[in-house]
Parts: C-alpha cells; structure tokens; sequence
C-alpha cells in the first residue's frame, strides 16, 4: 500500500469519558488507516465504541468530559491537535459526516434548502444563486424526486428515507475527501437500505472519496466494504478485506458475530447467541483478552496476558492467540 493512497490514518488513539472522577476509555489504542476510493466498514455490538471513535474523527466531543489522545492524521494534519476553529475548517469540507438519526439531526424549524446551504455558506465562496443552484443538484444526486418541492419543505414533511438522503446531501455538499457515515440505514425498511446502500456506493465513484461505514449488520458489509474492522470493547480484535473476513473469520468474537446471523437451512434450529454482554464502560477490563468472559468453556491459558495484533495472512490481522484453539461450545472437538 503506498503512502499516497492513504486519506485518513489513525494511530493509537484513545477516548476516555470522565465518570466521576476518573477517566475511562470507550476507544483504546486503536490503529486504522483509510485509503482512497475504499469502503471501511467497521463492525460490532452496540457499546464497543464504533460511534465513539467514529465521533472523535470529526471533533464533536466535550473537551470539558472527554480526552481524546493519538494521532488521526489527515492531509498533514492531526485533528486531535486541532482547535476548534481549525477543526470548523475541515468538519464539512474535507471530511463529511451522516448521522445515524437524521430526525434528531436535522433542525426542525429550518426548510431542507436552507439546511443543505449552511455548509456551503461556511466553506464556499458560492453567491446566493449558485448555491440554490447546487441545492437543487446535490438533491437530485441523491436521487429526491422533485427536488425543487423538497427544499422548501421542513424534515418532518418527509419520510425516513427522504431524510436519510438528505443528510447525506449534507455531507456531500462540499465534496469531502472523506465521508463517515454512522449506521446510515438503522430504522429504515429492507427496500430503502438497499437504495441508500447503492446511492452511496454510486457516489463514492463518482468523488473517489474514502467512506467510513459503522454498523453493526454483517449483511449491509458484505454488500458494500472493501475491508472491515471489527471492534469489540473500544479494541480492534480483527482486521482483513471483506472477502478475507468472511471466508476465513479467526477471532472467537467475529465467528461468533457470523456464526449467530440466521441461516436459510437452519429451519427449526435455536438461533446462535454470543454469551453474556458488552461489558460497561466502568467495568470493561483493561488486561488480557476483554473477550474472555463470553467464551467461559475455553481455558484462560490459550488467551495472551497482553493481546496484540498478529498478521496471520496478508492484510489480515487478529488480537490475541486464542483464536488458535478456539472452538463453540457445542463444539465437542477443539478445532
């Protein structure tokens, strides 16, 4: 992989949230790069820290509660440096953001026109016309059937779809490098993920922006990723292409993350379930394998005092060696 083909590189970087008064990381250590024209999905239960970290790229945590340490370098430049008003420069420009509920994001007192412009007032030099002209454009790009109608209307005038490409229009309004794009299709019907799914993917072509997808649906990452992290407890567990992860998954979490998706030829059978909960971020533990207590007929020894990331195939890295002597429970045989 050369240099040049890497947009966003994050080095060990952590997030903590202060409870009380200490401090506890909801991201730890974690290490991903993302390179031009890729879709990385990142993947994982509700509570492992996907929208955290997703959230730190941009800046939108309270300094007042929250410590953010590492490097996310982008363009020579480390966001986590970066003051508020150096941040306000590339937040919307260079790296765009669609939220994961865009009736909560959207401001439901202003018309979609008006929403879709403020970027481009911040970060462009567009006269009122150009602008109204790149509105109408930027909803007809997300595929909104009579655009013109659309921007005059408020969020609630329209469906969860309409509003999910609206906030996308919003982050693509300014044409960024880099778009993360947090759980894009929760709460819609199977029809319009599919179409937010192909709109994304047809736009990413178009701008060669990187995307940065978080979900926890295994189906939406086999249909649009080219790679995939999986998180599990503010930690990176395993790390491969699409294909590769699928295939050929080794960590005990990611097995058991598939290995619980309903198949078509298990009619009549009890569906798979990973053991036990996300630990809370108060009682995550910070030594050895954080994924040991869901696997409790496994024997403490195969897991590593201190897990690190191993390269077991090209590109394809896994915390921790217990993936080695890992079997189900229902398993009667180590495999």
């Amino acid at each position: 992989m050369s240099k040049t083909d890497i947009l966003l590189e994050i080095n060990h970087l952590s997030t903590s949230f202060r409870i009380k008064d200490d401090y506890f990381a909801a991201v730890d250590d974690v290490t991903l790069t993302l390179r031009k024209n890729e879709v990385l999905a990142i993947v994982g239960e509700s509570g492992c820290g996907k929208s955290t970290l997703a959230t730190s790229i941009v800046g939108l945590h309270n300094t007042e509660n929250t410590k953010v340490d590492g490097e996310i370098n982008y363009n020579n430049q480390n966001l986590v440096q970066m003051t508020d008003e150096q941040f306000n420069n590339v937040r919307g420009a260079e790296i765009g953001f669609i939220f994961q509920d865009p009736l909560s994001a959207l401001n439901p007192l202003m018309r979609i026109e008006q929403q879709i412009e403020e970027s481009l007032i911040y970060h462009t030099k567009l006269n009122k016309e150009e602008r109204n002209k790149r509105v109408i454009e930027l909803l007809q790009q997300v595929g909104i059937p009579n655009p013109e109608r659309t921007a005059k209307q408020f969020p609630h005038q329209l469906s969860g779809g309409m509003r999910q490409r609206v906030m996308i229009a919003i982050a693509l309004s300014c044409k960024p490098a880099v778009i993360i794009a947090d759980e894009p299709t929760t709460a819609l019907d199977v029809t319009i993920q599919a179409q937010i799914l192909d709109l994304l993917k047809a736009l990413q072509s178009e701008t060669g922006a990187g995307i940065i997808l978080i979900t926890h649906d295994l189906g939406v990452v086999a249909e649009v990723a080219d790679r995939v992290a999986v998180m599990y407890a503010g930690q990176v567990i395993e790390e491969a292409p699409v294909n590769e992860l699928f295939t050929n998954p080794k960590h005990p979490y990611t097995r058991s993350l598939l290995n619980s998706i309903p198949q078509m030829n298990t009619e009549g059978q009890k569906l798979n379930v990973i053991h036990g909960i996300v630990p809370s971020l108060k009682n995550l533990p910070r030594t050895g394998c954080r994924f040991a207590s869901r696997i409790p007929w496994m024997p403490q020894d195969i897991h590593e005092a201190s897990p690190s990331m191993h390269e077991v195939a090209p590109d394809h890295f896994v915390r921790c060696t217990c993936w080695q002597r890992f079997h189900f429970e229902e398993e009667s045989d180590v495999v």
